[in-house]
């Protein structure tokens, strides 16, 4: 019974059974006249133990709540404040940054009519967060500064780029072969094409004319 105690003793002092099995040894051992466990006692550990749960539950809850999952390739924020001064235009529709679709056309056009949102791309085996596991996202601005300041102070991100939507544009299907196109696209952008880059009505035909290309 001497072990049997030690062992007991060295059990987890929260465990209301052992508490139990320890105080039957010791009274028995003794053969005191120390009363049972009375009906005072049994509440006051059971509630203990009970609020010893609840506060490991809460971490477990507010350190998942930290961690926002998202899809791969879609945005984790949008922000949609603008101002009136900026270097590059703002979004045409600053209300819809962020629920354009992640999966874009890379570059090409020549000529773009309309900024959508600028898009910080952030990867996590750079340092990001993983909101979607080991695969990229970004988060979408509606006025190219915010992108900018975000990009230089996140981890793992890289620098905006701006999303267009071309409405008309030259196609390249080889080099110095140029192609009117007339059917919508929507592109990513580096942020500097967009100077002196805005379509407008007799934009392709000068450029097409210029190059010895036909309009189509």
């Amino acid at each position: 019974r001497t072990k049997l105690q030690r062992l007991l003793f060295n059990c987890c002092k929260s465990c209301a059974p052992c508490l139990r099995a320890k105080y039957r040894l010791t009274t028995r051992s003794r053969r005191t006249a120390t009363p049972p466990l009375n009906s005072s006692v049994r509440p006051t550990l059971e509630l203990w133990l009970h609020m010893r749960f609840l506060i490991l539950l809460a971490i477990l809850l507010s350190q998942a709540g930290c961690t926002q999952k998202i899809e791969a390739f879609s945005p984790a924020s949008a922000d949609h404040s603008v101002s009136a001064v900026s270097r590059y235009p703002n979004a045409v529709v600053p209300a819809k940054v962020g629920t354009y679709s992640g999966p874009a056309k890379s570059g090409a056009g020549y000529f773009y009519d309309e900024v959508l949102e600028y898009r910080v791309w952030l990867h996590p085996e750079k340092g990001a967060k993983p909101l979607a596991g080991d695969k990229d996202y970004f988060a979408a601005f509606a006025q190219y500064e915010s992108a900018l300041k975000f990009s230089e102070t996140t981890p793992g991100a890289e620098p905006p780029l701006a999303l267009v939507r071309q409405i008309e544009s030259i196609n390249e299907p080889s080099p110095g072969v140029y192609e009117w196109t007339k059917e919508e696209r929507i592109t990513e952008w580096q942020v500097e094409w967009l100077l002196d880059s805005h379509r407008e009505p007799d934009s392709i035909s000068k450029f097409l004319s210029k190059h010895g290309s036909p309009g189509k």
